[in-house]
């Protein structure tokens, strides 16, 4: 794990809050020199600490209602044809507009991130596209009213 001291956190901090920032203005917000900004900042790039500068998409275009699902595939009767079909399974999820986030969740569930502009709509895509997928053993969908922490996370998934 890469260390950060106080000014490399506060230079990240202020970058989260806004990635438009100069470095003058980040400089002036700190109270330290442009150059030790650029350096600290070429370097958190070159530690691989900063990955790239992106948007976050504000609440007009995010979805109004959002789920989490825990999909489990049954296992076939040759098991190294599991494999294959949780891959499909992602795979297939992840071309999907609705689906935010695909992630592996032990040798046989996937979980994902879904999200549409109502209840209704998520409902029926959820119905009509995700527990029509063939031999699934389980689907649990666990609807998120209200995010505590990381309410942007869905600003910075949604596609365009």
């Amino acid at each position: 794990m890469v260390q950060l001291d106080d000014l490399d956190r506060a230079i990240l901090r202020l970058l989260k809050e806004d990635a438009r920032l100069t470095i003058s203005e980040i400089a002036e917000k700190l109270n330290r020199p442009e150059s030790t900004i650029h350096f600290r900042i070429k370097k958190l790039l070159e530690k691989g600490v900063i990955d790239r500068y992106t948007i976050i998409l504000g609440d007009s275009l995010r979805p109004k209602a959002i789920a989490l699902i825990y999909i489990q595939a049954e296992t076939p009767i040759i098991e190294d044809f599991l494999e294959k079909y949780i891959s499909y399974i992602t795979k297939t999820l992840s071309i999907l507009p609705n689906v935010l986030a695909v992630a592996r969740s032990g040798k046989d569930s996937v979980i994902a991130l879904v999200g549409e502009e109502n209840e209704d709509k998520l409902n029926k895509f959820i119905d009509e596209t995700i527990r029509v997928l063939p031999t699934l053993k389980r689907v649990e969908v666990i609807p998120i009213k209200s995010f505590v922490k990381g309410k942007d996370l869905v600003g910075f998934l949604v596609g365009v």
